[in-house]
């Protein structure tokens, strides 16, 4: 019900032409404290004074304002507002520009029961929890700092320097804000450089400090500071030539809300800015109409300065005022004040005012500006939400990208969007970090001249140079043998006293908490690698290894198939092939099938498709037992080898001594993720102490990373094999510190060193310059003969084999459609034979004619059932009569 009745009259006071009367007399005094020396300060004193002349004329009572200098002195704040208290008995105090002024008269405010609006650019989050009588007249900054995270995620930096006053304010409000926020786009804080009040008038503390941030790689800067303070930053950062192409400045509001202030000098010195501006309405009528009055009103008061428009600032001052005056009441406690002031709910100057948990409420759309020459252009818009936008043609275009916005102009005059960080110089080179004592010497190897100078070669140094030709620009550098671990190594990076580290370093987990890592340039993995011994199992079954399975299989199927060629086309002139029961007959095909392998029966074939098939298949089968012999032979005289160890299970119910490299992450990982006791596990310091330690059994099994598994099988080829499961870990690369600009183009030039092959010339360079005295064992699957070795032969035997079965069948089918015709036309002669001696004899000698015919006609006794009684001559027949007398 109060929230109701302070938002109808503060709609009634606030109506243009308004005269309801809601009282009249004395109502109290406001006391007001600015820094009357700065521009905000003028313009809050401008701004406050319209408001309690504008209050007075609509509400038709009288509110007294009083103003103190605090001349931005903590001390002589303190003093005035102790002042206001007790001899002006004021019902609340505004302004206070900075926290640290807020913090010392809220507590004074706190005891004499004094309700403070503090209109400080920021505070701590937990102030008003604090102090129950502080009000914040200004929003909080975390919209801000998402706003500016926006702009850089959008272009892609992802290291950025901070540069801020060093106020209780700064280091509570922004930062923490500003680190989160670039988090969600991908981003840090790279350097965080704390101005102290006193740089703004000692020249070489500044000057150290920009002289710090222009070495460091990242050129993208964040200054959040005092206008006073940007002043002479920006100055010294163009005569140290930080303002040039290349380099990234972003402003916060509390700088860029004064951009209209400032002069020529000052805004020329910052062209290429990009800036974040508090938003607010200035077409209404009510701000014209005050915008006209402060003009002139400012004028008057401050007629050096040069600028007299009014900014956020005294805007925020204006509903600050009006928010006090509709809460006071002469009648009313501090309490009854102070929660008025917190239900405040109208419309100010330009936007709602209205307080959450007696904090203003935040605000939700920013402006971005960029600074040109000796003005600023407005590119666009920053909203929570909907992202940038940019009116166009009376319609607003949203995007998450800054694209929208248009041509920025950036440092040193350049259009195309910077690189954010600076390239390495020869002055300046690259610090890469090496390890000394690399395990396996031809990744990493340091030698020193006479002088002391380090040298370093290897593998790994092979393939960043490699990377380096792929990168479209240069990178000078150094290398810096270091002699610790290989995560001391890395961590050197995280304490930036190497800018990189090249080597056999593997990714890890662990590591990547203190830096970031290339695309892997060898593949990943951890091999257990053993010693070999004699194959003594499965002797019994060795027999069968000379062929594969298939082979056998094949082999066995021609054979039957070639056998029941020969015992079909011989079955008809060989009376052994016919005889018997089915059973019977079946043994005979497959004994004829498999004794035509070992022995040659060219004797007993009759037939000649026989002896073709015959002859065919004992020659393919002289080729398939004489190289079923000699790969027998070879199996039997040279010896096979199996691994001592199949799985890490073994190791680990013997309790079996392990050893790898004490430097790598390989110990943690045997202990914490393979359950191997630690106790168990040795440190080999070298490469050439890992095979000597498994031939004698010091250890009986060593755990080395695929690279350099690989290596150690080339070197030592026999008598080791790699045994289990290869585990999925590890893999080298490049170490680069966190949020790195190189590192992108880095891991972007090893694919490309990948993908043309380099990277595998580099790798066959490296194993095949490895000597060994012996050539490695082949597998038992590679040495047993595959039907890929004879397909041929088996082509030609069963398409041989095929072809005499088609020429026998069809010759066999011929025969019989010819002795069936044959026999029809017999029938037919005999029937006109017949007919014919009817017509040319009488009736009675029929019969007697017939023998006549017989006894005359045919003195040879020739049947007339045989083909040659027609006059037809056959060019083969079978002797029918033989076969069924014997």
């Amino acid at each position: 019900m109060d929230s109701f009745l302070f938002s109808f009259m503060a709609t009634i006071l606030l109506l243009p032409g308004a005269a309801a009367e809601v009282g009249t007399g004395h109502m109290g005094s406001i006391g007001v404290i600015v820094d009357n020396s700065s521009r905000i300060g003028k313009e809050e004193i401008v701004a406050m004074k319209l408001a309690i002349h504008d209050f007075n004329n609509k509400s038709n009572r009288q509110l007294d304002l009083h103003v103190r200098d605090s001349q931005s002195d903590p001390v002589l704040t303190l003093l005035s507002a102790r002042n206001l208290i007790k001899k002006r008995r004021v019902q609340a105090i505004i302004g206070l520009e900075t926290w640290e002024e807020a913090s010392l008269v809220v507590e004074l405010g706190s005891k004499a029961h004094i309700p403070i609006v503090s209109l400080a650019d920021a505070a701590p989050q937990w102030a008003t929890d604090r102090w129950p009588l502080l009000v914040r007249a200004s929003p909080e900054k975390h919209l801000q700092m998402k706003a500016v995270a926006a702009i850089i995620g959008s272009w892609g930096w992802r290291r950025i320097n901070v540069i801020y006053e060093d106020t209780n304010s700064a280091g509570s409000e922004i930062i923490p804000f500003l680190a989160d926020a670039l988090k969600q786009v991908g981003s840090e804080i790279g350097y965080l450089a704390a101005l102290t009040p006193s740089s703004a008038v000692n020249s070489s503390s500044l000057s150290d400090q920009l002289q710090r941030l222009k070495g460091k790689q990242s050129q993208v800067f964040v200054v959040h500071s005092s206008l006073s303070m940007a002043e002479r930053l920006f100055s010294k950062a163009n005569e140290l030539g930080m303002m040039e192409k290349g380099s990234v400045w972003i402003t916060t509001d509390s700088i860029t809300n004064l951009v209209h202030s400032m002069n020529s000098s000052v805004i020329s010195s910052m062209e290429g800015v990009l800036g974040m501006k508090s938003f607010f309405q200035e077409d209404g009528a009510r701000f014209q109409d005050f915008y006209s009055r402060f003009r002139q009103k400012f004028r008057s008061l401050y007629p050096k300065e040069d600028n007299h428009e009014p900014g956020i600032f005294a805007v925020r001052a204006y509903d600050a005022v009006w928010s006090v005056a509709l809460a006071m009441d002469n009648n009313g406690s501090t309490q009854q004040l102070l929660e008025k002031i917190e239900l405040s709910d109208f419309h100010g100057l330009t936007n709602r005012i209205k307080f959450e948990r007696r904090r203003l409420a935040p605000q939700r759309m920013f402006q971005i500006v960029n600074v040109i020459g000796k003005s600023y252009r407005e590119l666009g818009f920053w909203s929570e939400g909907s992202g940038f936008a940019k009116p166009t043609n009376g319609q607003i275009q949203n995007s998450s990208s800054m694209d929208i916005l248009g041509q920025v102009f950036w440092p040193g005059g350049p259009t195309s969007t910077p690189r954010g960080w600076a390239l390495p110089t020869s002055e300046t080179p690259l610090r890469i970090g090496v390890p000394l004592n690399a395990t396996f010497k031809q990744f990493v190897s340091v030698t020193y001249d006479d002088g002391g100078n380090p040298s370093v070669s290897g593998f790994s140094i092979e393939v960043f140079k490699a990377v380096l030709k792929h990168l479209n620009y240069s990178l000078p550098h150094e290398f810096f043998p270091f002699s610790g671990t290989y995560d001391d190594l890395v961590e050197q990076v995280h304490l930036k006293k190497f800018d990189a580290v090249v080597g056999d370093t593997s990714i890890v987990s662990k590591r990547w908490e203190q830096a970031e890592f290339s695309h892997p340039y060898t593949e990943p993995g951890l091999m257990m690698i053993v010693p070999e011994k004699v194959e003594t199992s499965n002797r019994a079954w060795l027999f069968m290894k000379p062929f594969t399975k298939a082979m056998w299989v094949l082999t066995g199927a021609i054979t039957i198939y070639n056998g029941f060629t020969l015992w079909l086309i011989e079955r008809n002139q060989n009376p052994e092939l016919m005889t018997g029961s089915i059973l019977n007959q079946m043994g005979t095909l497959v004994c004829l099938s498999f004794t035509t392998l070992f022995s040659m029966h060219g004797g007993r074939q009759h037939s000649n498709l026989s002896r073709l098939v015959m002859v065919v298949w004992l020659f393919a089968s002289l080729v398939i037992t004489n190289s079923y012999t000699a790969n027998l032979t070879s199996m039997l005289t040279v010896q096979r080898l199996e691994p001592t160890v199949v799985d890490v299970e073994d190791l680990k119910s013997a309790n079996s001594i392990v050893g790898c490299s004490g430097r790598s992450f390989v110990v943690r990982y045997l202990v914490d993720v393979i359950r191997i006791k630690e106790s168990n596990i040795k440190d080999i310091t070298s490469a050439e102490e890992y095979a000597p330690a498994l031939r004698s059994g010091e250890i009986a099994a060593a755990f080395i990373e695929a690279p350099y598994a690989k290596l150690f099988l080339a070197q030592n080829c026999k008598g080791f094999a790699a045994s289990g499961k290869t585990y999925k870990v590890g893999g080298f690369g490049f170490v680069f510190p966190k949020g790195s600009s190189i590192l992108p183009d880095i891991s972007k030039a090893v694919l490309e060193v990948a993908e043309k092959g380099e990277l595998g010339d580099l790798e066959n360079n490296l194993i095949g310059s490895q000597k060994c005295d012996s050539n490695a064992e082949i597998s038992e699957d590679s040495s047993s003969l595959s039907p890929s070795s004879f397909w041929v032969l088996f082509l030609i035997t069963g398409g041989v084999s095929t072809v005499c079965l088609v020429i026998f069948m069809a010759r066999e089918r011929l025969t019989y459609l010819y002795n069936y015709l044959l026999g029809h036309m017999a029938i037919w002669r005999l029937i006109s034979a017949v007919m014919r001696r009817w017509r040319s004899h009488p009736r009675g000698r029929f019969s007697r004619g017939i023998s006549d015919v017989e006894s005359n006609g045919n003195a040879q006794h020739t049947s007339m059932h045989s083909p040659q009684y027609f006059g037809y001559r056959v060019p083969w027949q079978r002797n029918y009569s033989s076969r069924s007398s014997s």
